[in-house]
C-alpha cells in the first residue's frame, strides 16, 4: 500500500479528540474536496510502498494505544483489511477516517464517517475537471449505514457556511436511525484565522440542532503542517 506519512500525534478532531494517537495516513483518494488539507493524498499523490508488516512495525515504534488510520481514502489501500486485523491483534484501538464511500471488509473500534457535502465540490480547481465526478461519488448511502450498522460510529460533518445544517438534516433523514449524539459539526478551515472566523456560528448551530461540536485541536496547536 501506499503510504504518506506514519507519526504520533494528538487526536484533533472528533469525540476522541486530545486523545495521544499514531496516524497511519494513506495516499490515494477517490474524492477531490476543493479544501482538502492534505492534497498531497490526493490532488498530488505521495507516498511510499509498505506492506502490512512494515505499517505495523513502524507503528508499533510509538507507545500511544490509539491508532488513527486516515488519507486520502484509507478504504481504497490494498490490503486494508489484512492491515486493521493486525493493528487490533496488536491490542491497538482502531479508528478508520472515511468519506464513508466505500466500504471493505475490515476491522475498527470506531468508524468516524465524514461525509462530503456539497461545499467539498470542486468547481473551480484545475478549471472543475473533477467536479462531476467528485459529486457523484460523495455520497453512498449504503455503504454509511453499513458502517453504521458494524461499528461504533461517529458522523463529522465539515461545515463551511450556516446553510450547511439543512443538507445535514436531509442526509441524515435518509440514513435512517442514527444517535444524534454521534453527529458532530466541525468548522471548514485549515488556517487558525479561517476556524476562528466559524467557530462561533458552527457552535451555534450545535446548540441550536442538539449535535455535537468538533474542534480542528491540530491546527489550533501546530497550524497546518504534515506529522501533526
Amino acid at each position: 500500500m501506499l503510504i504518506s506519512e506514519i507519526y504520533s500525534s494528538i487526536q484533533g478532531e472528533g469525540r476522541l479528540a486530545g486523545v495521544p494517537s499514531v496516524f497511519i495516513r494513506t495516499s490515494g483518494c477517490n474524492l477531490r474536496c476543493t479544501w482538502c488539507d492534505t492534497p498531497y493524498t490526493s490532488w498530488t499523490v505521495e507516498g511510499r510502498r509498505m506492506n502490512v508488516e512494515e505499517v505495523l512495525a513502524e507503528t508499533c515504534k510509538h507507545p500511544a494505544r490509539h491508532v488513527v488510520l486516515t488519507g486520502g481514502e484509507p478504504m481504497i489501500a490494498p490490503h486494508v483489511e489484512e492491515l486493521t486485523r493486525a493493528l487490533r491483534a496488536a491490542g491497538k484501538h482502531l479508528t478508520i477516517e472515511t468519506a464513508g464511500t466505500v466500504f471493505k471488509d475490515v476491522e475498527c473500534d470506531l468508524a468516524s464517517l465524514s461525509p462530503k457535502l456539497a461545499n467539498s465540490t470542486p468547481h473551480e480547481r484545475e478549471s472543475g475537471r473533477w467536479a462531476e465526478r467528485h459529486d457523484c461519488r460523495r455520497i453512498n448511502l449504503g455503504v454509511l449505514r453499513t458502517f453504521m450498522d458494524r461499528f461504533d460510529y461517529q458522523l463529522k460533518f465539515v461545515v463551511d457556511r450556516p446553510e450547511d445544517v439543512n443538507e445535514i438534516q436531509d442526509l441524515l433523514e435518509r440514513l435512517g436511525p442514527y444517535d444524534r449524539e454521534k453527529v458532530l459539526l466541525m468548522p471548514q478551515g485549515v488556517t487558525r484565522e479561517e476556524l476562528a472566523q466559524r467557530e462561533p456560528w458552527v457552535a451555534g448551530l450545535c446548540q441550536e440542532h442538539g449535535f455535537r461540536y468538533s474542534p480542528r485541536l491540530h491546527i489550533q496547536l501546530f497550524g497546518n503542517t504534515r506529522g501533526t
